[in-house]
């Protein structure tokens, strides 16, 4: 995380806490800053269309992001993007996608997918294969979808006639 992005996480985080909501994460990236929120349940559309103008009000009268850029309020997703310990911590147990920095895959598959079992400071273990943080690229959750519904639509009984 840049320092500018740091820093704007310690303006941000105690806004949308008193909003009832989490602050998940912070990139900038391109003249780009991504806010991401969430909260237990799920995030809805109503509580971004409070929080996106209150995070740029605050961030306008911070001068932290001199200049133009954009400011995008959003959902971490379905698929989260995991990029700092804490979010590895928060999703021990579940099933994460792992994409290894180039020179790291010598030994090891580029693309490692299994469930996250254990996270400490310097490495997570996915699936018994251990990873070190410095090594991964990029990682995500995994979402997975139910069955399929069954195609036709749902049956009725017809009555019998008398």
């Amino acid at each position: 995380m840049t320092a500018a992005a740091e820093k704007a996480e310690a303006l941000l985080r105690p806004l949308v806490g008193a909003q009832g909501c989490e602050l998940f994460d912070i990139e900038w990236k391109g003249g780009i800053l991504r806010v991401s929120v969430d909260r237990e349940g799920g995030i809805d559309v109503d509580t971004l269309g409070t929080l996106s103008p209150a995070v740029s009000a605050a961030l306008d009268e911070s001068g932290l992001f001199p200049g133009s850029y954009t400011l995008e309020v959003s959902s971490p997703g379905l698929e989260r993007q995991l990029r700092t310990i804490d979010h590895f911590r928060r999703f021990v147990g579940t099933t994460i996608r792992v994409k290894l920095v180039p020179d790291a895959a010598a030994d090891e598959e580029r693309r490692v997918e299994g469930t996250l079992t254990d996270v400490d400071d310097d490495e997570i273990v996915v699936d018994g294969q251990r990873i070190v943080h410095s090594h991964i690229d990029r990682a995500t959750t995994v979402f997975t979808w139910g069955p399929a519904p069954k195609l036709g639509g749902p049956k009725t009984k017809k009555k019998a006639k008398a």
